[in-house]
């Protein structure tokens, strides 16, 4: 399998054309009290390919703007996430939490986590409190399945990509899943050399 994130260097254009081109981050869609919802996929995030100063700017520019001064929820996917390739690191959440402006952390009321797993629960059960403030802690919700996200969340006005709905389908029949006691088999994909990285970032995201 091809390592892309050891592979490639990105300029800061790049990175930001990037994240665009995998809408990551999408204010989309409203919640079911009226409050717009900022979409975040997971899997699409490529933390090894950018920077934490480049994910701040990117947000302060393109996503912070969008979400105005009302009242706002955010709708966390974190379906098939890995670990080596999506999380960018304690240090990093931490930094971009903390850039946040202040109005936007009073704005936002609750943040839908959908397919969270045992290891991301333990890890903010863990480090949720230390690195973040108590108030974003206690906004957090726990989302098993999708037909418990649209409780809360318009579901003609969001489109969730399809292997969120595969994902929660197998869940269904492995309920063990939840709770990391059975495997999940993850997909290993490749993809031919010659393509340039955004462009084979981009295809092992919506694989």
């Amino acid at each position: 399998m091809i390592n892309i994130s050891s592979s490639f260097t990105l300029s800061q254009s790049q990175q930001q054309h990037l994240l665009e081109k995998l809408d990551v981050f999408k204010v989309k869609g409203r919640d079911k009290r009226g409050r717009n919802v900022l979409l975040i996929i997971g899997k699409y995030f490529p933390a090894r390919m950018v920077s934490s100063e480049v994910l701040k700017k990117y947000l302060e520019e393109t996503i912070y703007p969008k979400l105005g001064a009302k009242p706002f929820s955010v709708v966390y996917v974190h379906t098939d996430v890995q670990k080596s390739e999506n999380f960018p690191g304690i240090s990093v959440l931490r930094s971009v939490y903390d850039a946040i402006p202040v109005n936007l952390k009073n704005n936002l009321e609750v943040v839908y986590f959908l397919h969270p797993g045992l290891q991301a629960r333990l890890f903010l059960a863990t480090f949720g409190r230390l690195f973040f403030d108590g108030g974003l802690y206690s906004k957090l919700k726990y989302v098993s399945r999708l037909e418990f996200l649209w409780d809360h969340v318009r579901r003609l006005e969001m489109k969730i990509p399809d292997f969120v709905h595969d994902h929660d389908e197998e869940l269904e029949y492995h309920p063990m899943m939840d709770y990391g006691l059975e495997s999940d088999h993850p997909r290993v994909y490749t993809e031919p050399p010659s393509m340039d990285p955004i462009s084979m970032y981009s295809m092992r995201c919506i694989a």
